[in-house]
């Protein structure tokens, strides 16, 4: 009879004879024996081996324990034949090589978690350097597989590019669909890159040195006509005379003394005593719309002030162009259709003199895009003979005019003549306690943007939600202004040991770049015929543009350097924005996006510094090529205008080898023994219309 037998945990049925059932039994006894005596030993490895029969499972045994020669289940744990130990070893190996994972795993951890800040900043330092002269080696390679057709230096634009600006073509926007005054607007693509250098005027002569070419320029740099003198109806373009060679700015008539006296009277609307205490009334950096040929802002830049010009593009007769020409701040600007790229609350006093703004016109969206980027406190002064209207129809405007005004919670200080003034509430809570219905609402917190770009104009009061709303009443006057505090300093985010860090090196930096420059100017530069030995550098240069600003250090550091120029600060769209930061402490700047050619005329600026702008442009990986940037470079630059370039060494090498397609004089000089960062140092040559370099 046979019956069920039952070993261990297997559960593996086994039959047999009767006959042989003694047999069996002595021998189960023997083999039970044997394994009591090595349970002991047994447990620690088993205790050990099942976790990891998961992870290492043995492919040559099977899962479950299978039919010896004896008709019972064979022990896989047992040590006393070969075959088991051999797999004892294996599993011991298995058990092994688990251990070192493990510990390998833990090391890692740890190794990973206690990498310092400075270490991993090292580590993301290299990685961008490696990604840096892959760019550098992969642009080399495209320049090669280009042929040598595309190796050859650039050919100059046609003439009538002399004063061309891109993005502001009247005739193809018209055919593309644009009216209604947005015609004449910014509208920019693809398409509005130019591949060639932009030639000056063929008379073209080299601006006189600051401060004498504040009040003289040459007829010929700029597009101008007499009869455009005559026939202006600005305030400030009145203030000019014109002859053969010149344009001069100043004289002993009365008529040129309108513009102090102008100033004065309102600053006494102001309640101030003259405008040498603007500063002292928080004012500090002004917008000018519509600003004439810039006599406004080149009177109180003597008074410490910073006015900023904007005007809509012209063909010929420029503000923008002429004011550049003079050493003044200004660029092409519009209340037309879109939002201007400053941030909000910008500017602590807007400024038009029969600007040619319609503000009744759109439901007064223009004056709320005025509101816009005035700061909290800020003064709106605005000059118009519809101020003092007589007619119905010009009264109907100016009625509308002062009435929105006060639904903006601006305040009419004082009005005189033709010229009235308000004053922007430093208090929010204004905008609630008005009647309902009364004016314009408040943005939302998802469309107040701060920093728009070009962006369309909207009908919402922008501003109230932002940390930065604090009135220039209360601000730190000029030049403590551009210091800011800890306190200040959290409102952008940005650590003051950062802020301190940033000044320190400017304070090096600086001094550096000049030692660089000046023998190169005085040793190298030559001196043009019938000009004295040049004063020094700083009097060379006037009109900067800061290409990647950061935090405005470099303009800063110019200033308190003594050095009597002023700088177009630019924060690129596809970077760090402390494009808020540059304007609350006292000084200009501007959004834009470095693959779109700059608002403004050719020839606008003696110096253009850039400090790790490849870099961002490679990091960002845009669509426009380096050799886009610096031909656009090439036309903002004025001729025997300088270049200075800081980056790594691959990307400043590349920048070196394209400048020869741009005639430039580059060389390319080591900083440290300790830094890959490399300095490009570029003079752009005076070249005629004949391709001759004078």
């Amino acid at each position: 009879m046979s019956r069920p037998l039952h070993r261990g945990a297997t559960g593996i049925r086994i039959s047999g004879n009767s006959n042989d059932l003694w047999d069996s039994q002595m021998k189960d006894k023997t083999e039970k024996e044997d394994m009591d005596r090595n349970r002991s030993s047994d447990q620690s490895y088993l205790a050990l081996k099942f976790p990891f029969r998961v992870l290492f499972p043995d492919n040559n045994s099977p899962s479950k324990y299978v039919n010896g020669e004896s008709g019972f289940a064979s022990d896989p744990f047992s040590v006393g034949s070969p075959r088991s130990r051999h797999k004892l070893t294996l599993l011991l190996l298995k058990l092994s090589l688990a251990v070192i994972v493990v510990l390998a795993l833990t090391g890692s951890f740890w190794w990973t978690i206690s990498i310092s800040t400075l270490s991993r900043g090292q580590i993301l330092h290299t990685y961008r350097r490696l990604q840096e002269q892959l760019v550098s080696d992969m642009w080399d390679i495209g320049e090669l597989s280009l042929g040598s057709s595309r190796l050859q230096e650039l050919e100059f634009c046609s003439q009538e590019s002399e004063i061309y600006v891109p993005c502001f073509n009247v005739s193809e926007n018209l055919a593309l669909g644009y009216s209604d005054g947005s015609e004449n607007d910014r509208h920019c693509g693809q398409s509005s890159r130019q591949s060639c250098m932009v030639l000056p005027p063929v008379n073209y002569r080299i601006p006189l040195h600051w401060p004498t070419g504040r009040d003289i320029i040459w007829v010929a740099n700029v597009k101008l006509t007499a009869q455009e003198v005559l026939s202006s109806g600005s305030l400030t373009k009145r203030m000019m005379m014109l002859d053969e060679e010149q344009i001069s700015f100043r004289s002993a008539s009365p008529m040129f003394d309108g513009v102090e006296d102008y100033s004065h009277q309102i600053a006494e609307m102001i309640g101030l005593r003259n405008e040498s205490n603007f500063v002292q009334a928080g004012v500090r950096t002004i917008l000018d719309i519509g600003c004439g040929y810039g006599s406004f802002g080149a009177h109180l830049f003597s008074k410490q002030l910073l006015t900023m010009c904007i005007a809509n593009y012209e063909p010929s007769g420029s503000q923008v162009q002429l004011t550049l020409e003079r050493g003044l701040p200004a660029m092409i600007g519009s209340f037309t259709s879109n939002q201007l790229p400053y941030p909000s609350l910008s500017f602590d006093m807007l400024h038009c003199a029969r600007c040619g703004v319609d503000w009744d016109h759109k439901d007064g969206i223009f004056l709320i895009e005025a509101d816009r980027v005035l700061k909290p406190g800020g003064y709106f002064v605005w000059t118009s003979p519809l101020t003092n209207a007589r007619n119905k129809e010009n009264q109907k405007r100016w009625n509308f005019v002062r009435d929105f005004a006060e639904n903006l919670c601006w305040e009419m200080l004082s009005q005189q003549d033709e010229t009235v003034l308000w004053k922007k509430t430093s208090k929010k809570s204004c905008y609630s306690s008005r009647k309902p219905g009364a004016g314009p609402s408040t943005c939302s917190k998802a469309h107040d943007v701060e920093s728009p770009y070009y962006r369309p104009l909207q009908g919402c009061i922008a501003g109230t939600q932002s940390r930065r709303w604090i009135p220039i009443q209360e601000k730190t006057s000029w030049p403590s202004r551009s210091h800011l505090n800890k306190s200040e300093l959290t409102v952008y985010g940005l650590h003051p040991a950062d802020f301190r860090e940033d000044a320190e090196n400017w304070k090096t930096t600086l001094p550096n770049y000049w030692s660089v420059l000046s023998p190169i100017i005085f040793s190298d530069h030559p001196k043009r015929p019938g000009e004295e030995d040049p004063s020094p550098p700083y009097n060379m240069v006037r009109n900067v543009l800061d290409m990647n600003a950061h935090f405005g250090g470099f303009n800063s550091a110019l200033l308190e350097a003594g050095k009597s120029v002023w700088v177009m600060n630019v924060v690129p769209t596809g970077g760090p924005n402390y494009l808020p930061l540059i304007v609350d402490r006292g000084l200009i700047g501007v959004l834009h996006d470095w693959c779109e050619p700059f608002p403004t005329y050719p020839r606008s600026y003696d110096l253009v510094h850039a400090e790790g702008l490849l870099s961002l442009q490679t990091r960002q990986q845009r669509w426009c090529t380096m050799l886009d940037l610096f031909t656009e470079i090439d036309r903002l630059l004025r001729p025997e205008g300088w270049v200075i370039m800081r980056d790594t060494a691959p990307l400043v090498e590349s920048a070196r080898r394209l400048t020869t397609r741009l005639k430039w004089d580059a060389r390319v000089i080591e900083i440290e023994s300790n830094s890959d960062d490399r300095l490009l140092i570029c003079q752009k040559p005076f070249f005629k219309r004949q391709g001759v370099s004078s």
